[in-house]
């Protein structure tokens, strides 16, 4: 890459964004590690043991490693105004090893976390964490279950619910939800689970091919939902006809 593409590069809307961001947590420190010194270190010791972090073992087992992920959710939670804001419910979608909706108790907030109970490791790290979680699948055109009362924040980190797997004679092929089934889910999101002055932040998965995070379809969905869209994130308030804010108003 040469200098000029480098300059372009550094002066992209995305990277005055992630600049922007990095300032936002500067001038609000997080203590990450008084947030760390809550955890049993002989347990999460025990944890990796088990399930160990190297080349050759399975890729899930990075989530073991309780100090990298806890500092990546302390600034997922202060990108959300979490360490400045008064105490939410949150509901965590695809909550996998708990870790974001823990530092959001340690922050003083309320959480819960919907996911499936495929991953031992996932099930052993909330154990650890306390973290109450209500297992469920989402599924397309399928409601969300009755969680006891309704959330002032609704997150999904390194979203791939919209992703099935349809099986055909000797293999499987993925495919993505329709327009019409993220407009559902987000209908019943904002009706059913959010509080009117709630926000729904989906962050997506990097994608294999390093294609856009966002389809085209998705994008346009989201759009004309009212979606604030950078980089891997979309952020959707309650109602349609308000731009949503990181910032608690």
């Amino acid at each position: 890459m040469n200098l000029s593409r480098k300059v372009q590069k550094l002066l992209t809307a995305e990277a005055l964004e992630s600049l922007w961001e990095h300032a936002k947590r500067w001038t609000h420190p997080v203590d990450t590690q008084q947030i760390l010194d809550g955890l049993d270190r002989k347990a999460w010791a025990d944890l990796r043991q088990r399930y160990p972090h190297r080349p050759n073992a399975p890729r899930i087992n990075r989530f073991s490693d309780a100090d990298y992920w806890i500092k990546i959710n302390v600034e997922r939670a202060q990108d959300l105004w979490l360490d400045r804001s008064p105490p939410l419910r949150v509901l965590d979608l695809g909550c996998g090893p708990g870790y974001f909706l823990y530092v959001c108790r340690c922050l003083g907030h309320e959480g819960l976390g919907l996911d499936l109970d495929e991953q031992p490791l996932f099930r052993e790290t909330t154990a650890l964490l306390n973290v109450r979680r209500v297992i469920w699948t989402i599924e397309p055109q399928v409601p969300l279950p009755d969680l006891g009362g309704k959330f002032d924040l609704v997150t999904g980190h390194r979203v791939c619910f919209q992703k099935t797997v349809r099986w055909g004679i000797g293999s499987g092929e993925w495919n993505e939800w329709e327009p019409g089934d993220w407009e559902f889910f987000l209908d019943d999101v904002r009706s059913r689970i959010l509080k009117p002055d709630g926000r729904l932040l989906l962050d997506f998965n990097p994608r294999a091919d390093g294609h856009s995070f966002f389809t085209p379809q998705l994008r346009n969905v989201l759009i004309a939902q009212g979606a604030r869209i950078f980089r891997s994130k979309a952020l959707l308030a309650a109602d349609l006809t308000k731009r949503p804010r990181f910032k608690i108003a």
